[in-house]
């Protein structure tokens, strides 16, 4: 896998050769193996892509732009990846998963909604809540979801909520049927981010991530920035999770090295 920025909507592009690699739709009854366990990978250097400013700052833009052009919905992360119908469609293959029609769906670092709002196409119409430590990401969030196109094709409401995943009270997500804990998390870019934050923030982030997932739920974490094996180190090296599963992407090579240009892992809470 080869690293590039977080914030780029355009990803790399190299000759690229082959297919997308074939993937084993796991059976989560079956349980999963977790691999073995050793050192947290080497933290990335910090960027101004990991601070609060940043991304205040772009979501007032992307908050302007949809005010005076609806069909401008702002990014959509790793959408040159096809990412959001690639890891709707594993998770409505997924065996074992928890039906569309109950689920509950938390997004961590929710953006503009885009990704809760895919699953309601798909056919997700359990309880679905969005939150990003950005109070403009949620001000976006909302008015996109509530756009006249949006609305027509969301089948239920979607929440969004202003929450931080590092210093939230868990009060704040677990609380009434999801006091346990939800179905289904999704991490699409966020921990990228909180790996761009410096302070190794990025190593208290599985551990904050383990109470919001039910025993025996999903954690889907999708990045630029991490390659599989090293997302399975940092999520399923803590003994909180196995690995469940992975979305495959188109690869290429380079150098003589064959990659892809984003990862998403599937784990299981244990």
């Amino acid at each position: 896998m080869f690293r590039h920025p977080v914030a780029s909507k355009t990803e790399v592009q190299i000759s690229q050769r082959g297919t997308e690699d074939s993937r084993q739709i796991p059976n989560l009854d079956q349980g999963a193996r977790s691999p073995a366990m050793g050192p947290q990978p080497e933290p990335l250097a910090p960027s101004e892509l990991g601070t609060k400013e940043y991304w205040d700052a772009l979501y007032a833009r992307e908050l302007s732009n949809h005010a005076s052009d609806p069909a401008d919905t702002g990014t959509s992360w790793f959408e040159d990846s096809d990412a959001e119908r690639k890891t709707t469609r594993f998770l409505g293959a997924l065996a074992g998963a928890p039906p569309k029609a109950t689920a509950s769906v938390l997004d961590l670092g929710c953006g503009n909604g885009s990704m809760l709002l895919a699953l309601r196409r798909e056919g997700w119409t359990g309880r679905a809540l969005g939150v990003d430590y950005s109070a403009k990401s949620v001000a976006l969030a909302r008015q996109v979801a509530s756009s006249s196109a949006a609305a027509a094709a969301a089948s239920a409401a979607v929440e969004f909520a202003e929450w931080d995943i590092l210093g939230g009270a868990y009060a704040g997500v677990l609380a009434g049927e999801q006091a346990g804990g939800w179905d289904v998390v999704l991490d699409k870019g966020t921990f990228d981010a909180v790996s761009l934050a410096g302070r190794r923030l990025c190593g208290l982030y599985p551990g904050r991530v383990a109470p919001l997932v039910r025993e025996g739920g999903i954690l889907l974490v999708t990045s630029c920035n991490w390659t599989e094996d090293e997302l399975a180190d940092w999520f399923a090296g803590a003994g909180c999770f196995a690995v469940a599963g992975r979305v495959g992407y188109r690869s290429f090579s380079f150098g003589g090295v064959k990659g892809q240009t984003i990862s998403t892992l599937c784990f299981r809470k244990l």
